[in-house]
């Protein structure tokens, strides 16, 4: 590119530092940051510096890889407050801190937020490096970028050279003419994670459900153990023609079409892709993604959107959970009064892979939990503490897997769904489980001579 180019002279003409770049920041902005890996990490620091020349600055992030420079500011005082729609680890400690807010959504609705419910003055944003013709990749994280940007009064670019270039797809990318300021960084290498640790109640779990998937499914993975012991067991089975269609990209897909499970040839839409809004994994996974035409970077009402979804035949959704009540009900993002972390896409994937044509819906948990104290918890639940969260509820959860088996709830009433989870919770818990649900007048005489009574 000529240094006389007009898209040059453009990108020259906005570039400045970070410093000078938030200054366009002023009392009682909304401030919009990158999804995930594509949130700021320079400009973060200098608006983060301006805490004490600013009142009421709000800044909305999704999952912060590690822990936002504002929302450590925050706690200085009453200038800035942090809020997220989904919480990475260092959000989480953030909020234990008082210094985080969660905001409810359902992730195939993000992008409509904007521009119809909230308002965005500043939006800041790492990005690939500028291309030829002008445009700004987005990287592994597109999520509801474009809706902000379409929205947004400035537009702040935060330039970084190790994020992957991810082909759409659509809304993957920026083009110089819609951006006010340029930031060029020290190119700090975006967050790369490992597989999850996988334990023998994960692989219990997995190949529970790997039995379930037939050849030509439709993969989504959640995050965690559990959801990548699936993958690992997929890529060592000997199913074919598997499809992706998923909100998150992790290692495990790369794994399953490395051992050639997955071709993506049998999908009714987008085939011959993975189809994905943001990436989250290992250098690995970064360098297979960086321009291939395979892959196909969507926004998250796209990915999400309930038709799409369900659209592609046999679609397996599978996520995890923190716990299961009696009544069928899920919680998966909150302990108690404690912000874990979000809704995501969870209810997105659960109702839209049920209405897939042959398509299935897997909640999946170890059946206890052992806390700080090293007591023992069961996992399935009379019912949730108070200030406990309902991911999914009992009318859209459709099987339940723990390491003792795996249950279909879905057309069952509440005492045959008493009796389903409490057959598939931990034994040393199912008396007193049997005893609450008798409580909750969803046990009934008969079941009292069944072989969950005479197992417990």
């Amino acid at each position: 590119m000529s240094f006389t180019s007009p898209i040059l002279k453009q990108y020259r003409q906005k570039l400045v530092t970070a410093r000078k770049a938030v200054q366009v920041v002023k009392s009682g902005d909304w401030i919009d940051y990158g999804a995930f890996c594509t949130a700021p990490r320079t400009l973060d620091e200098a608006l983060a510096a301006r805490v004490d020349e600013l009142e009421h600055v709000n800044v909305r992030a999704l999952a912060f890889p590690g822990k936002a420079k504002v929302a450590m500011a925050s706690a200085k005082g009453n200038s800035m407050t942090y809020n997220n729609w989904h919480f990475s680890s260092g959000d989480r400690n953030n909020h234990d801190h008082h210094n985080c807010y969660y905001i409810p959504f359902t992730y195939n609705e993000g992008p409509g937020h904007y521009g119809r419910n909230i308002k965005t003055d500043v939006c800041m944003v790492q990005t690939t490096p500028m291309d030829h013709q002008g445009n700004f990749n987005f990287g592994i994280g597109n999520s509801f970028q474009r809706a902000i940007i379409d929205n947004a009064k400035t537009v702040i670019v935060e330039v970084n050279t190790t994020l992957p270039n991810c082909l759409g797809g659509a809304g993957e990318s920026v083009h110089i003419s819609e951006v006010n300021y340029v930031v060029e960084t020290e190119n700090q290498p975006i967050l790369t994670i490992g597989s999850p640790k996988i334990s023998d109640v994960d692989r219990k779990i997995a190949d529970l459900i790997v039995e379930e998937i037939e050849d030509g499914s439709c993969i989504q993975l959640g995050i965690g153990g559990m959801p990548n012991a699936v993958g690992k067991l997929i890529a060592e089975s000997d199913l074919k023609d598997l499809g992706v269609h998923s909100e998150m990209l992790v290692d495990a897909y790369l794994e399953m079409f490395e051992a050639g499970r997955v071709s993506n040839l049998k999908k009714n839409l987008d085939p011959g892709k993975f189809v994905y809004t943001f990436a989250l994994g290992s250098q690995r996974l970064y360098d297979f993604i960086n321009n291939n035409p395979s892959c196909a970077s969507y926004p998250a009402d796209y990915t999400n959107k309930l038709s799409n979804i369900a659209s592609n035949d046999k679609t397996i959704s599978i996520n995890n959970a923190i716990e299961v009540d009696l009544y069928g009900q899920v919680s998966s993002e909150s302990s108690g009064y404690r912000q874990i972390t979000g809704t995501g896409g969870q209810f997105d994937f659960a109702y839209g892979a049920y209405h897939s044509k042959g398509g299935k819906s897997f909640i999946c948990l170890s059946s206890t939990v052992t806390d700080k104290e090293g007591k023992v918890h069961s996992r399935i639940r009379p019912v949730f503490d108070p200030g406990s969260i309902v991911t999914l509820p009992r009318t859209i959860t459709h099987y339940v897997v723990t390491e003792y088996g795996k249950v279909c709830l879905k057309g069952k009433s509440t005492w045959e769904r008493a009796e389903a989870l409490i057959s598939i919770a931990h034994p040393d818990f199912r008396d007193q489980l049997i005893k609450e649900a008798e409580k909750m007048r969803i046990w009934v005489h008969r079941n009292q001579t069944s072989s969950l009574v005479k197992a417990a």
